[in-house]
């Protein structure tokens, strides 16, 4: 018989958790709040990258952008700290507000200047990409979305896309992705996002 849902157990495993909201009042920070609370009840052991408090800036500079190719090219301390963070986690999890349908500027900055060449991959003689993501074994997003969800559907939902479809692909082919979207939460009542936030809560002490 299948155990249920409230019984099973998780495996404690390093875990990274990126969060992008420039708000510590807003709901993206109590949902912050949950994954923690309940990453912490799991047993992991979470390393936290808030890009906002921390500084990071979503461009990338023409230095950067010059040094993209080079065999570790992340030259902005923040980015680099970024960066060597990555190695070792079992799972990554994305905590942001979808806005215009995607990501805010900061999560994407964080995929641009973070997941570069020489940390997430790197390019064979031959032109060939190889992984440097096969110990990510789980992903995650949490995020709220403005519109409903046919709104959402309708227009692609390129935030969702790029974590469990891109960087999915790079990370271990058993990699399990898991998706935590609140729809119309412009017109949500507090009793539905505060269960939003309990669900969230709940979910990641038996991820």
């Amino acid at each position: 018989m299948a155990r249920p849902r409230s019984a099973r157990r998780s495996t404690p495993q390093r875990t990274l958790v990126v969060h992008a909201h420039p708000g510590d009042d807003s709901l993206s920070a109590a949902l912050l709040d949950a994954t923690l609370s309940g990453l912490d009840r799991a047993g992991h052991e979470v390393v936290l990258q808030r890009l906002h408090p921390d500084g990071f800036r979503a461009a990338m500079s023409a230095e950067e952008r010059r040094e993209y190719h080079d065999e570790y090219p992340p030259t902005d301390p923040i980015a680099r700290r970024y960066a060597d963070e990555i190695g070792g986690v079992e799972s990554m999890v994305f905590g942001y507000p979808t806005w215009w349908c995607g990501p805010p500027a900061l999560r994407k900055g964080w995929f641009d200047r973070v997941l570069v060449h020489g940390v997430a991959f790197s390019l064979d003689d031959d032109g060939g990409l190889r992984s440097h993501l096969r110990h990510v074994r789980r992903v995650a997003g949490v995020t709220t979305y403005g519109s409903p969800r046919w709104v959402v559907r309708l227009s692609g939902d390129g935030g969702r896309r790029s974590i469990n479809r891109t960087l999915r692909m790079m990370c271990h082919p058993r990699c399990r992705t898991t998706w935590h979207g609140l729809y119309a939460v412009d017109e949500a009542e507090p009793a539905t996002t505060g269960a939003y936030v309990r669900e969230v809560e709940e979910a990641f002490a038996t991820w």
